[in-house]
């Protein structure tokens, strides 16, 4: 699944540059998460970095975008190739 930015973000520019997939882009007013590139690290990572870095805890699995690992690693493939 997708993770998302909660609305408690404090933009703190701490997960952006931490993501491979260039999936993580400042919005109209916090840190946003494109659900077509987020892998939630699979294929570079044990865990996604992002979780690992916000100090508030605000990146959450986006339940309107399931994913299963096989979905995800699919996904980093047809990125990474």
């Amino acid at each position: 699944m997708a993770l998302k930015i909660l609305d408690s973000c404090i933009n703190c520019d701490m997960c952006d540059a931490e993501c491979p997939n260039q999936a993580i882009a400042l919005g109209g007013e916090i840190y946003e998460i494109d659900v077509d590139k987020c892998t939630e690290c699979i294929g570079h990572y044990d865990k996604p970095t992002c979780v690992s870095v916000c100090p508030i805890d605000c990146i959450k699995p986006d339940p309107e975008y399931v994913e299963n690992e096989e979905t995800l690693l699919t996904k980093f493939l047809r990125m990474h190739g």
